[in-house]
This record gives structure tokens, C-alpha cells and sequence, in this order.
């Protein structure tokens, strides 16, 4: 009997160290492989950072204080994030909030929650909600509660927004309100005509 395990006890040994070196082999093919091997919510990162690149041209890129990975649910959750959209003329989109939910396909973000205080900072214009989507496909993000614009002078409200990034529009669905303040207005155009003269 003693002979029968000690023989057990050693084949169990060579199969366990034959599938740990072919784990180790797969994960030095593909760091990324390594992912599928942690147990569930177990990678923690500090000072997170990823970005998409295509044809040599960033087109986005989160930063957090911390993210949690969760592989089953192919989730990430990112504290305090910062969101930034680049679009095809270098001009940049920066939105933050306090928690970021991220949701991938196989390799590709396919869309991010964000979530409480919601700020998004373009071209001089500030767009406020607690609530913000974003869907890469689309180039759109979306503010489905309440909604605010602001700039020198106007003010814009609705139920709800869609920001398409590409085309540079902006939509207010329902209830919308807008507050005009003319002298800032004025004083805005004047300096934009300004600018357009000393650039030109």
C-alpha cells in the first residue's frame, strides 16, 4: 500500500509540474494570458493607464488613481478616472467623474460608464451630468440624466445629451432651457475675432 501511494504521490507530482511549465511557456508567448489565471477580482493597479492607438494616432486614453480587473466579467473599475478623446484634428475631449466602468469584448473596449460628478471640458465649452457613456463604435458619448452646457454666456439644459465626438454636435433631449447673458457673449465674439486676426 505505502509503495502504491508513494508512486501516486510522485505521478501527480510530474503531472502538476508538467502543466506549470506549459502555463509558464504560454504566459512568456503572451503576457496577457496571465490575466485568465488570477482568481477572480484579484488584479489591483495603481495609477492605471491604457490608450487605443490607430494608424499611428491615439485616439483615447483612461487614467485612474486605481482599477480593479474582473476577467469573468471582462470589467474593469477605475477610481477617480480621466477620460480623454482625441479627434482627428489633435483637438482634445477631457472628461472625469468619480468611478469608470469598463466593458471589453475580446481585445476592444466596447463602452464606458461613467459615474458621479460628471464634468467634460471642449473647446471651451463645459458639460456637467451625473452620468456619462461612451461608445466607441459610435464616437459618441452620451449623458442620459439631467445635463448641463456651459460657456461664457450661455447656459443649456435638458433631460438628457448626446455628443457626437467626430461630427461636433451636441443634442439636448427634453426639457430643454437655455439662459443667454448678450454683454458676455458680445465679449466672447470679440475675442474670438481677435485671436482669428492675430493668428492670421
Amino acid at each position: 500500500m505505502v509503495a502504491i501511494f508513494i508512486s501516486l504521490g510522485g505521478l501527480v507530482y510530474k503531472v502538476a509540474e508538467n502543466i506549470w511549465i506549459m502555463k509558464v511557456k504560454e504566459i512568456k508567448k503572451n503576457p496577457l494570458k496571465a490575466l485568465d489565471y488570477i482568481p477572480e477580482s484579484a488584479l489591483h493597479m495603481r495609477d492605471f493607464r491604457r490608450a487605443k492607438i490607430e494608424d499611428g494616432r491615439k485616439v483615447w486614453e483612461i487614467v485612474g488613481d486605481e482599477a480593479h480587473y474582473y476577467k469573468d466579467q471582462k470589467q474593469a473599475v477605475i477610481k477617480n478616472p480621466r477620460f480623454y478623446y482625441y479627434d482627428k484634428k489633435g483637438e482634445t475631449a477631457e472628461t472625469t467623474g468619480e468611478v469608470a466602468k469598463l466593458f471589453f469584448n475580446e481585445k476592444e473596449l466596447e463602452q464606458m460608464q461613467l459615474q458621479g460628478n460628471i464634468q467634460v471640458n471642449y473647446q471651451g465649452y463645459t458639460l456637467k451630468s451625473e452620468e456619462a457613456v461612451y461608445l466607441p463604435d459610435k464616437q459618441q458619448i452620451v449623458l442620459p440624466k439631467k445635463a448641463t452646457v456651459v460657456s461664457d454666456g450661455l447656459e443649456l439644459e435638458g433631460s438628457s445629451m448626446q455628443v457626437e465626438l467626430e461630427d461636433k454636435k451636441v443634442r439636448l433631449l427634453q426639457n430643454v432651457k437655455t439662459k443667454l447673458e448678450p454683454d458676455k457673449l458680445a465679449k466672447r465674439k470679440k475675442k474670438a475675432d481677435t485671436s482669428q486676426l492675430s493668428g492670421g
